[in-house]
């Protein structure tokens, strides 16, 4: 047995490892920093202090980071040693690797309840362990360099996550302008799509190579100046002494990451971000998928909350939205269908200034449709998009009540168009699995139209969103004509694909090449898509007889100065009917969760509602709008942007029109947002009362049809 001379060696060289792989994810975070300060989505400009606080404090995070993450290195190290190939420990250790071996091969593990690639990952990682640990018990001649190639494929390991990690911090706030959020928490879970989305949108094998070659060349730096530790093992002794210096920086590490995350406080949301430490983001996000908004924001009564909205809706009940919509008009059984358009950012049509003329029919079929020119989505997300078309309700805090466990039998379109007798689907180009849709939309009496009900011959072209919005317009106008002869109206809600990188769609439709992979490529060729479906429907017997809601789901990007930039929610919307509606342009502020109830006021319905969403045509309704992210809850009223935040925190920003001179009046989208030092309590409590109350509705399963 080799007997380690400590004698010959200071405590501190047994730290080598830790310091050398902690100063080059501080190095990458360093460079990945000053790379994201220079992006052009980072728009803003940082005073001197503003950058010493961004690196000073985001170093000294990535450091308590680090720490907590080198767990990992001090197990590795900590059980390298002789002593444990002895009799008969030996033995005894490799049977508890055999018998967790066959554990995780027996599938009821926690890694197959998180499902994805985790079972696999833990499967090889386990049976690498046992056969490494076999060979060295068995062939002690080997034990050394094994050793050595155990120590150097961790190093490799922690190297090549620090590496992919930034290159990953990098790739998201190119997509959303902040570091990782609850939108990374999604992607983790939809691995596949996600892998598939970064296929197709990068160059990876460049990507991959380089990734390779810095990770080996990281790789062979630290192993050379940190293989002293292989050396001369420590002692059992020594190894007592390194894990209590590591158990301490590990609590102090603990205690001083929360403190330094509060320390994020910058009025300007990029310098928070810059200094934010992107796995501790992930992790925050993680934890806080759904926020219970009695918990975290600041609560007025119930009471008081619902006598607030009454203002607002006067014919509801206490405690509860319920009302009942009389019209004094015959009901008109149009069938109507829904178009939620994917990432269509007002900013991208001709009418709101933009130049390049990527939406013509758009542009052209607005003019033509009741258009409403000052709609904010709720949020930034398309599961947000989709629960405020379908449920008309503001966006309560975390997770999008499509993703929720309680998302089913809810209030909601489908729930009237049933009630009238309506046949009711949902189309999807896509796997309506993705984002929880098949069980949301199922659970409220749509019937499913997605990527699995297409034959392979009407499919032209695909992409890991699935089939391009050509081909899912052809599959809505057969959808439609089935449905057509039924004798019965019908409800279809189609969601767009096409326009969502890795924005590639079938060559010769439009004159955007598709493998240049431009946002602006995305949006025409869903602009074409749209074009075609018009085309066709006109065709049809049922068109006449019909009433199309066209609208976006989210903008491109939601990132901004501030939490909640306003011109990043402004989204196009419109409602075409020809000899039915006429064209005009609505430019009162409303919500996305306003749209449905209009068009329930255009053909006159009667019925029961619970909808936050009002008809913005009556001389009731009062303009108000919401827009949110998953924690921060705005509301936007008399020029004043409301935002309540965890914990218990509110701000507003006095909004002031940038006027473009080149735009009508009803076309202005960009606003300078001041932050207000006296604060308008009356409408931060109605934004409460909004807020508070959806939450309530929902958790109280007052909110079911």
């Amino acid at each position: 047995m080799i007997i380690p001379n400590i004698k010959k060696m200071n405590l501190s060289k047994y730290f080598v490892p830790f310091k050398n792989l902690t100063l080059f994810y501080v190095l990458a975070s360093f460079i990945l920093r000053l790379v994201l300060l220079f992006h052009p989505i980072t728009q803003s400009k940082f005073g001197f202090f503003a950058i010493l606080k961004i690196f000073s404090l985001g170093i000294l995070s990535d450091i308590f980071i680090f720490i907590i993450a080198s767990v990992f290195l001090w197990l590795h190290l900590i059980f390298l040693s002789e002593g444990k190939y002895n009799k008969p420990w030996g033995n005894i250790i490799l049977s508890i690797y055999a018998a967790l071996l066959l554990y995780i091969l027996s599938g009821k593990t926690i890694l197959n309840e998180y499902g994805g690639i985790l079972p696999t990952i833990g499967l090889i990682f386990v049976g690498f362990k046992t056969f490494l640990f076999a060979i060295q018990l068995f062939l002690p001649n080997y034990r050394k360099k094994l050793r050595f190639a155990s120590f150097v494929f961790t190093i490799f390991l922690f190297s090549l996550i620090i590496i992919q990690n930034a290159l990953s911090e990098f790739f998201f706030w190119n997509e959303f302008g902040v570091k990782y959020n609850f939108i990374a928490v999604d992607y983790l879970v939809y691995t596949n799509t996600v892998i598939g989305n970064i296929m197709e949108s990068y160059p990876v094998i460049p990507l991959f190579l380089g990734v390779g070659l810095l990770t080996a060349i990281a790789t062979y730096i630290i192993v050379k100046k940190s293989k002293v530790y292989l050396e001369n093992l420590p002692s059992f002794v020594n190894k007592l002494k390194i894990t209590g210096i590591y158990l301490v920086l590990f609590v102090v590490s603990l205690k001083a990451i929360p403190m330094l995350a509060k320390q994020e406080n910058n009025q300007n949301i990029f310098t928070n971000e810059l200094q934010a430490n992107g796995i501790y983001k992930f992790y925050s996000a993680f934890m806080n998928s759904e926020l219970d908004f009695l918990k975290f924001y600041k609560t007025i009564p119930n009471n008081e909350a619902y006598a607030i909205l009454k203002n607002q809706i006067p014919d509801i009940s206490s405690n509860s939205t319920l009302r009942t919509i009389a019209s004094d008009s015959i009901e008109t059984k149009k069938n109507v269908v829904l178009i939620t358009i994917e990432s269509l950012s007002s900013e991208y049509m001709e009418m709101y200034g933009y130049t390049f003329n990527i939406t013509p029919f758009l542009d052209s079929l607005a003019l033509k449709s009741l258009n409403f020119s000052n709609l904010y989505a709720t949020g930034n997300r398309t599961v947000r998009g989709l629960e405020a078309m379908t449920l008309s309700i503001p966006p309560t805090p975390g997770e999008s009540v499509v993703k929720r466990v309680d998302n089913k039998d809810k209030f909601s379109t489908a729930s009237i168009f049933t009630s009238k007798g309506y046949q009711v689907k949902y189309l999807y180009g896509g796997d309506a699995y993705f984002d929880n849709m098949r069980d949301f939309f199922s659970g409220n009496s749509y019937d499913i139209v997605d990527k699995t009900s297409f034959k392979p011959e009407e499919i032209t072209f695909a992409n890991i969103w699935g089939v391009c919005d050509g081909d899912m317009a052809n599959k809505a106008i057969k959808t439609m004509n089935e449905e057509a002869k039924k004798g019965k109206p019908f409800f279809n809600h189609w969601m767009t694909v096409s326009n969502h990188r890795p924005f590639t769609y079938p060559d010769g439709k439009i004159e955007i090449p598709s493998d240049s992979q431009t946002r602006e490529g995305g949006v025409k060729y869903t602009d074409f898509a749209l074009r075609q479906f018009f085309k066709m429907a006109e065709k049809q017997p049922w068109f006449k007889n019909t009433v199309f809601v066209i609208v976006s789901d989210h903008c491109a990007s939601s990132s901004g100065k501030t939490e909640l930039p306003l011109d990043k929610y402004r989204i196009p919307a419109m409602i075409y009917a020809p000899g039915f509606i006429q064209p005009t342009n609505n430019n009162k502020l409303m919500s996305q969760i306003d749209l449905m109830p209009t068009l329930f006021g255009l053909l006159n319905f009667n019925y029961q509602s619970k909808f936050y969403g009002q008809d913005v045509l009556k001389g009731t309704y009062k303009p108000r709008a919401f827009i949110a992210t998953y924690q921060d809850l705005g509301f936007i009223k008399d020029n004043v942007l409301t935002i309540l935040s965890p914990v218990k925190q509110s701000k507003q920003f006095e909004l002031k029109q940038i006027k473009n001179e080149k735009l009508g009046g009803d076309f202005q989208i960009y606003y300078e947002e001041t932050l207000m030092s006296t604060k308008r309590q009356d409408l931060i409590k109605e934004a409460t009362a909004y807020y508070q109350t959806a939450s309530d509705m929902l958790q109280k399963k007052k909110y079911q049809k």
